[in-house]
């Protein structure tokens, strides 16, 4: 028996939208049908994640939230196509539950997720600092950003982002880092509030969401890059992350990047989240690949909003 996470609706736009497709569509035993929201050019990683994890909640018998998971991204989906979830149940144990969960979109697999779920107990506790970071009243948010760009992409953005952004150090989003760094730090809250009493496994979800937009920046960071680095080719491939404490999404969450490594193609990224108080609340770490043209290869350009080097028009793209 499956027991489906019950999705609060809300009519703000557009994190209504977002909650609309975490409702799954129930069509067999442990099989879910799901849509994508608008995009650009190709599903975006994050929500076929919090997606699975929604999936994967409604097979749970006893009182268990995820506590980490484990994600490859096979290929790119198509945002005007359904998909199906479909969960398969690994283990429940006395204290843990595994599930494995397999995106599909007409027969192909677009994504593999492996989550681990556990309920409350005492035992040992250590964590983290935070670091130090400017509050978010304090900087600008992407909004103001997105609005002021002359580009179909700025505005689509301004549309229909559902977090309000706003970085510690100077944004990515029209030009490069005047400071390179392999770190950093941004706030991230919702634009309208996730109703009260919304199951943990949503707030969970949503984290899952949001965070994977954000990943890539510390390597674009350090390496003199931005989302208008005309030729840029960028993509997720492989994605995991840990809960160590119940998230309120609704509450400004620092966001704290670092970069240990880029080569071959690939960068690696850890991201950790904070409360405002300092709480280290959850974790990722995320592989991804990332080229611009030159030493022998060209990037693609279908990742961001750039100009065409030969022609100097803008472009519109998104991976």
């Amino acid at each position: 028996m499956t027991r489906p996470v019950d999705i609060p609706i809300i009519s703000k736009e557009p994190v209504a939208s977002v909650l609309r497709i975490l409702a799954l569509e129930e069509i067999g035993e442990d099989l879910f049908r799901a849509h994508s929201l608008p995009q650009v050019r190709r599903v975006y990683g994050g929500q076929v994640i919090a997606q699975a994890l929604i999936a994967a909640a409604a097979t749970m018998d006893k009182p268990r939230l995820p506590h980490s998971f484990h994600t490859y991204f096979a290929r790119g989906g198509t945002p005007s196509l359904p998909f199906e979830l479909r969960v398969e149940r690994l283990r429940d144990g006395r204290s843990f539950s595994l599930r494995r969960i397999v995106c599909l979109q007409e027969g192909k697999e677009i994504l593999a997720l492996q989550a681990s779920y556990q309920g409350p107990e005492d035992g040992l506790v250590f964590t983290s600092e935070a670091p130090e970071a400017t509050p978010p009243e304090e900087l600008p948010s992407a909004f103001e950003i997105f609005r002021a760009i002359d580009h179909p992409v700025g505005r689509f953005l301004g549309k229909t982002t559902a977090f309000d952004v706003r970085h510690v150090q100077q944004s990515l989003y029209t030009k490069a880092d005047e400071n390179p760094s392999n770190r950093q730090q941004l706030w991230m809250r919702p634009r309208a509030t996730i109703p009260q009493g919304a199951d943990q496994h949503v707030h969970r979800a949503l984290l899952a969401y949001v965070i994977d937009q954000v990943m890539l920046e510390p390597a674009m960071r350090v390496l003199g890059l931005s989302w208008m680095t005309p030729g840029m080719s960028a993509a997720s491939l492989d994605h995991a992350m840990w809960f160590h404490r119940d998230v309120d999404i609704n509450e400004w969450l620092l966001f704290d990047g670092e970069c240990t490594n880029v080569n071959n193609g690939r960068t690696l990224v850890t991201t950790r989240v904070f409360t405002r108080n300092g709480v280290l609340l959850a974790e990722a770490t995320q592989q991804g690949m990332l080229r611009i043209p030159g030493h022998g290869r060209k990037g693609s350009g279908r990742w961001g909003f750039g100009i065409d080097p030969k022609t100097g028009a803008s472009q519109l793209s998104f991976a």
